[in-house]
């Protein structure tokens, strides 16, 4: 039997990002959410944070009318947010967590202290006909909580992987995903995966079987800004779709661009691109 083919989810939220830093109106997400899909992605992921530090109200809006794929809006599992969900009508949402003081998602979502307001949030979002997803750290307690909170799917956070792959000690964290996804997938919950993961080091997780679909948008956008939007999403998406039996990174061909030093891409050990 044919495994199915793993889909590719694009967070356009750092093109809203480069906009919001003059609170102008270029670059337009809509405009780069059309364009990822044309190059190989299989929906859309998008964050409204409460701060609306990047993705705004409006972006919503057309995005809803120009995404041809599917719409994953990541989400605090607050009432302001949840009425704007169940309003959109997304595909699905992820709740994940959320701090005003942090740059970016800092680790997982604590599903079991916080059972009342994402069971509430969950419940809400799934009478309205929405997939939901909670974005968790590799601990199996947290999987079976997500399940016993309502989730259909789990986003496995792969950002301490990440980490550890820069630094070329990985392979006790790939345990902890491995087993979050077998262990997810046993209890009948479809498995993600995202945070920090680029072409180099989504690699070892794509050998996975549980985890069906990736959501990865800062190495893309980082990557685009040398290569050009369509290139970087081809790049990850070809990978994606062939398992990692298809070679698509540009420096294996070219030697200027050997890892360490292709666009984009942080040397081993010196940081890891948020995604």
């Amino acid at each position: 039997m044919t495994p199915a083919r793993k889909r590719l989810g694009v967070n356009i939220d750092h093109v809203a990002t480069l906009r919001q830093a003059r609170r102008g109106q270029v670059p337009e997400p809509a405009a780069a959410a059309s364009i990822a899909e044309h190059s190989g992605a299989d929906g859309i992921t998008v964050h409204l944070r409460e701060d609306r530090r990047h993705i705004q109200d409006r972006d919503l809006e057309v995005l809803k009318r120009v995404v041809t794929t599917r719409i994953n809006l990541e989400m605090a599992a607050t009432d302001e947010i949840t009425r704007i969900a169940c309003s959109l009508m997304p595909h699905s949402c992820t709740l994940v967590p959320e701090k005003r003081e942090e740059i970016t998602t800092e680790g997982g979502l604590d599903v079991l202290g916080n059972r009342e307001a994402i069971n509430r949030t969950a419940e809400r979002l799934k009478k309205a006909g929405i997939v939901v997803s909670m974005f968790i750290d590799p601990e199996l307690p947290q999987v079976r909580a997500s399940r016993q909170a309502g989730a259909d799917a789990i986003e496995i956070h792969t950002g301490t992987f990440c980490e550890a792959f820069a630094a070329g000690k990985h392979e006790a964290e790939l345990a902890k995903i491995r087993a979050a996804a077998a262990f997810g997938a046993s209890l009948g919950l479809k498995v993600f995966a995202g945070h920090g993961l680029d072409v180099r080091n989504i690699v070892p997780i794509l050998e996975i079987a549980a985890i069906e679909e990736f959501n990865i948008g800062h190495s893309i956008i980082a990557r685009a800004v040398f290569l050009g939007l369509p290139a970087a999403v081809k790049e990850i998406a070809d990978l994606i779709h062939h398992g990692g039996g298809h070679s698509s990174p540009q420096w294996e061909d070219t030697p200027s661009l050997r890892p360490g030093s292709e666009p984009g891409m942080s040397p081993p050990g010196r940081g890891v691109p948020r995604g």
